[in-house]
């Protein structure tokens, strides 16, 4: 499966798939299934942990990563089954405050991390080369199914790379 090429996605999710190295990007979900869930275990002493006044907790990261994952999975499979509408956009904060994640485990929204993207990679792996060049309409940018492979991927490299570096 080649990379995404520029036309198939817009600026706003660019420095996600740049995250994304070379390889194949299916293998790069598959081991973030393990590799994300291992990485919460080591954080639970830390999983109420904001850096800032205002910023999120590990546990509402978390949050945010496991909503997003469900957002973007949605707007992959429609646009796979050649969906015409377009998708409307979402407010991550809004995501977050309206949530409680807080008041879950670490553990429990790991677990739930885990099972997400288990039962994504049924469909990511599905996908045929003619699905996963079909674009469509997400918060009125196009978008290609591939690049929404990578934009996935890429989303959790860069929010895994921010707990490191901001909150341990």
């Amino acid at each position: 499966m080649n990379r995404p090429q520029a036309q198939e996605y817009h600026d706003g999710v660019a420095g996600y798939i740049a995250l994304v190295e070379q390889g194949e990007v299916l293998e790069v979900l598959e081991k973030q299934n393990t590799d994300f869930p291992d990485f919460l275990a080591s954080l639970n002493a830390k999983a109420d942990y904001a850096y800032a006044p205002g910023k999120w907790t590990i546990k509402e990261m978390t949050g945010h990563i496991i909503d997003t994952e469900r957002i973007m999975t949605y707007r992959l499979l429609s646009f796979a089954r050649a969906e015409q509408q377009g998708q409307p956009g979402f407010e991550e904060n809004d995501y977050v405050s309206n949530a409680h994640f807080k008041d879950r485990s670490l553990e429990s929204l790991s677990e739930e991390f885990y099972t997400l993207r288990k039962a994504n990679m049924f469909l990511f792996r599905s996908l045929s080369e003619k699905e996963l060049e079909r674009r469509g309409t997400a918060s009125n940018r196009e978008i290609s199914v591939l690049a929404l492979l990578y934009t996935i991927a890429g989303h959790l490299i860069h929010h895994t790379r921010i707990i490191k570096e901001r909150y341990l």
